[in-house]
């Protein structure tokens, strides 16, 4: 229905009481479901009934007062204008009339007695009170009224045909009242009219809002409005409460979404407690099932019950399709119910759902809601929910199927077998939750009753915390049940391995060995065959380098995987593998995209993870400010407790990436924050003694960040992980001792870290040619940063390709080339500002300062350079570097004319006159040497 259609019902009404002013009497029925403004039309045509000519006389029932006698009709007399003689003998009528009423048993809808003369007397009341001043009668919600005032209604409604009297009753269409015999009557009347009122049409619902807060609104959620209302008004206007709410709330500004709210919840509420009790009970029932399917059973009524009520829901706009119209509405209604009744439904729910065999996880969701749990089955149902809920990215309600489970199992070793996967749980929620299940665990290995897999993963538990006794006790353990392993435990043994090689090292030596067969007996799922791949191409990158062709290999097990219970480890050493193997550049939009997986699983713990070696991946291509952020979001997401030992990648990224950028105080602050011990026998310690060095170098302590190298190198070369891709080491101590004045022996390190770089990492290879270069003599220096430079192009990383100009341009003005000088630290700038590089940048400046020539104010954009052709931009890019025209050639392998050709035709199409005004932020899509 919409607005217009619902002004025509106005104008309908206006008319019949139009014609019993008069003296044609007439009665109309104003009907439609809840909430469909049936009392609003009644009650604002009483406000102009006077005006119209008529009295209004008005009363509302209630289901309240609905076993109280003649109580509805006793409202219309005591709202009649009467004088008072009329007024008495009225009540003294009502009163004698309560007594004579008597129900034929236990319900009210029929009577056995009713004094007719009582009933003639009540009425002649108001139909001799009409021959003085027309009269308009309302009764809202007739169908609450008790039956003597009923039979008194009807008595009067059959006699006002010729009186001036228009008498209007509000009706509800809904559940049982669609039956009720006083409609019917009424309806056989020549003189009675029908007004139905139905929900609110799209468009009048548009009309609606438009109405109350604006056609922005109206038009900003079109569909949504219609959609969470079904037409019904009290629904809209809770929408409304809401949105005005959020509006508040965002300072005056529309809200982005339509989001329903406590009016919305409470609008439902109001509809359902206006309606028939009974289609409360079947929306209590709908609340708790979340579906319409066996809720007769539930509630324990006739089907065809059970079909009616939702019927009526639904014609009222609460429902859809059978369901609650928005999950806030369901909320709304379960929690009207009390803790008691509540917990009994879904007690019955479970069971109905476990007898129709029902997914474990909808069994598994009423018995945590439920007020008591019993039965043999119970226990297995939920460890099967959590299981299926962990592979489903649902981890809080995993975690509330495993607790209840631990709560009323009563089998110690099922208790311990449950204990171990709640810990696996929680851990992806924060891992320092586990930690309050380490004792028991402990406990239970004792006594024998935590063996195998379980022992492993309480063993990698421990390891994390960095409580590496309890580890090695776990460890000692399991290597003392000799040499009945199950194939699970073969399996978890194989996978620890290599991983405890890549990250706890000196713990290697505590972990079982299998025997040959035992690891041929092993059969190895697809997850775990992926687990082992990933876990073994790691170890080979860091104890051997990458191999050809590991890309592609890597690459094909994150292709397979994805963040299920058991695959984090996978993901995780995959994605180490290739950006300790050189190749961040493809490790990053792996990264992003398991984030986003891990984001939409509400796992917290995995994208803390993920995000400290997205952060790691970011430092290595020079991204310092996207290196920041992802140090940032993973130290965010669970607490510095729950990161245990592991606190040191984050944290080293975080400080590596600060130091870069001249944000030395963060630095400082962060390493006032404790770290564990442990930590320091862990890879990430390498990774946290590193950033420590780096941030002492930057600062002014050579001899700090000396130590903190050598420290690293001391590690990495006893775990056997001496890898250029894990950390430069070398190259570190040898900047440290060019700080210190010990060149030869830079050069020494640095020789060494260039033999041990191979064809793979084109990165550290080019940062170790560029203190090479500072080891050297000054005319040989261009030549090895220009080597430098083309180097760390290839490998991506932008700050250290900003150092290696800043050494270049150093290194020409030191030459007394000053205008090639200007060029490079253009070039320099902007690759330092484009890596947020504050100290390069300050520094270049300073230099600028104290009158190195710079590229002229008028030199043309990089985006003029767009009307060269390719040949020219390569060109163009060698020369704007300082590159000589011989040395071009040489790069290009072109002949020194066509070099002069192609920048003779650059200089025309850029309309300057010399390499020096060249931009010098001038780019290729494509690598070019520096």
């Amino acid at each position: 229905m919409s607005l217009i259609e619902r002004h025509e019902a106005l104008g309908s009404l206006e008319g019949l009481l139009s014609s019993a002013v008069m003296g044609k009497g007439r009665v109309a029925l104003v009907s439609g479901t809840v909430a469909t403004g049936k009392s609003e039309l009644l009650h604002s045509l009483a406000e102009r009934a006077v005006e119209l000519g008529a009295l209004p006389v008005t009363a509302t029932a209630s289901l309240a007062e609905r076993d109280l006698p003649l109580g509805v009709f006793g409202q219309l007399i005591q709202d009649a204008p009467l004088v008072l003689e009329d007024r008495d003998r009225a009540m003294a009528l009502l009163d004698e009339g309560a007594r004579t009423v008597t129900p034929s048993g236990p319900g009210n809808d029929t009577l056995t007695q009713v004094d007719a003369q009582i009933v003639h007397a009540l009425c002649t009341v108001l139909l001799e009170l009409s021959e003085r001043h027309p009269l308009m009668i309302v009764v809202d919600d007739v169908h609450h009224a008790d039956r003597a005032s009923l039979l008194c209604l009807a008595y009067l409604a059959r006699r006002v045909r010729f009186a001036p009297i228009a008498a209007m009753f509000s009706h509800s269409d809904h559940g049982r009242y669609i039956e009720s015999s006083f409609p019917t009557e009424l309806l056989r009347y020549p003189h009675c009219h029908r007004v139905h009122l139905s929900p609110l049409s799209p468009e009048g619902v548009t009309a609606l809002v438009t109405e109350r807060l604006g056609e922005d609104a109206a038009e900003r959620f079109s569909n949504q409005w219609y959609a969470l209302s079904g037409g019904n008004a009290m629904l809209i206007g809770g929408l409304v409460h809401d949105y005005r709410t959020a509006m508040r709330a965002g300072g005056g500004q529309p809200p982005v979404e339509l989001v329903p709210g406590d009016g919305y919840g409470q609008a439902v509420l109001d509809c359902l407690r206006r309606a028939d009790p009974r289609m409360l009970q079947v929306a209590w029932g709908l609340a708790v099932l979340g579906d319409a399917d066996t809720l007769d059973q539930l509630l324990e009524i006739g089907p065809e019950y059970v079909t009616r009520e939702l019927n009526s829901l639904d014609v009222a706009g609460l429902l859809t399709m059978g369901r609650f119209r928005h999950e806030s509405a369901r909320a709304a209604v379960l929690a009207e119910l009390s803790t008691e009744e509540r917990g009994r439904l879904h007690r019955r729910a479970a069971e109905l759902a476990y007898a129709n065999g029902a997914a474990t996880t909808t069994i598994a969701d009423h018995l945590v809601h439920a007020d008591r749990v019993e039965g043999p089955w119970v226990v297995d149902v939920l460890e099967d929910a959590a299981r299926h809920a962990l592979r489903d990215g649902r981890v809080e309600p995993a975690v509330e199927y495993l607790r209840l489970a631990y709560r009323i199992c009563g089998d110690d070793r099922q208790r311990v077998k449950i204990t171990t996967a709640l810990m696996r749980a929680e851990w992806r929620i924060n891992p320092s939750t586990p930690t309050g299940h380490f004792s028991e665990l402990t406990d239970a290995m004792r006594r024998g009753h935590l063996r195998g897999s379980d022992a492993v993963v309480l063993a990698k538990a421990f390891l994390w915390h960095g409580r590496f006794d309890d580890a090695r006790d776990v460890l000692t353990r399991l290597n003392e049940t000799g040499r009945d392993l199950d194939p699970d435990t073969v399996t978890e043994l194989v996978i620890a391995r290599p991983w405890l090689r890549c990250t706890y090292t000196p713990f290697l030596s505590h972990l079982r060995q299998t025997t040959g067969e035992q690891s041929r007996g092993a059969i190895l799922s697809v997850s775990a065959d992926r687990r082992l791949e990933s876990a073994i191409a790691l170890a080979s990158v860091l104890t051997r380098g990458p191999r050809q062709e590991f890309v592609a290999a890597v690459e094909r097990i994150l292709r397979g995987s994805r963040l299920d219970e058991m695959s984090m480890d996978t993901v995780e050493n995959a994605l180490l593998a290739l950006t300790y193997g050189g190749r961040s550049d493809k490790a990053a939009p792996w990264c992003d995209l398991f984030i986003d997986e891990a984001s939409s699983r509400h796992a917290p713990s995995r994208r803390a993870r993920l995000s400290a070696i997205r952060s790691e991946t970011a430092l290595r291509m020079g991204d310092m400010l996207g290196a920041e952020y992802h140090a940032r979001v993973a130290l965010d997401a669970i607490p510095l407790s729950g990161w245990g030992v592991a606190v040191g990648g984050p944290m080293a990224s975080l400080m590596l990436a600060s130091t870069a950028m001249g944000k030395y105080d963060a630095v400082s602050d962060m390493l006032d924050q404790p770290v564990p011990d442990a930590m320091f026998q862990t890879r990430w310690g390498l990774h946290y003694l590193h950033a420590r060095g780096r941030y002492s170098l930057a600062t002014g302590y050579a001899q700090l960040a000396l130590r903190d190298f050598q420290r690293v190198g001391e590690l990495m070369g006893m775990w056997n992980l001496d890898v250029p891709g894990l950390i430069q080491w070398r190259v570190e101590v040898a900047e440290a001792c060019l700080r210190l004045r010990r060149p030869d022996q830079a050069r020494r390190l640095v020789e060494d870290q260039i033999r041990r770089c191979a064809t793979g990492a084109p990165r550290v290879h080019g940062i170790a040619m560029r203190v090479l270069a500072a080891t050297s003599d000054l005319r040989h220096r261009p030549m090895l940063l220009r080597q430098a430079g083309d180097l760390l192009q290839s490998g991506g990383d932008r700050y250290e390709l900003a150092r290696v100009l800043y050494d270049l341009h150093e290194t020409f003005h030191a030459l007394g080339e000053y205008r090639r000088a200007g060029m490079i630290a253009g070039r320099a700038r902007a690759v330092a500002q484009e890596c947020h590089a504050d100290p390069l940048t300050r520094a270049l400046s300073r230099d600028s300062d104290v009158g190195v020539t710079q590229v002229s104010p008028a030199t043309p954009d990089a985006d003029d350079a767009a009307v060269l052709s390719d040949a020219q931009r390569r060109v163009a890019v060698l020369a704007a570097a300082g590159y000589t025209n011989r040395e071009i050639a040489d790069k290009l392998y072109i002949t020194v004319s066509t070099v002069e050709q192609h920048l003779t035709r650059t200089y025309r199409k850029l309309n300057i006159t010399s390499r020096a005004e060249l931009p010098s932020t001038m780019e290729l899509g494509t690598t070019v040497p520096v």
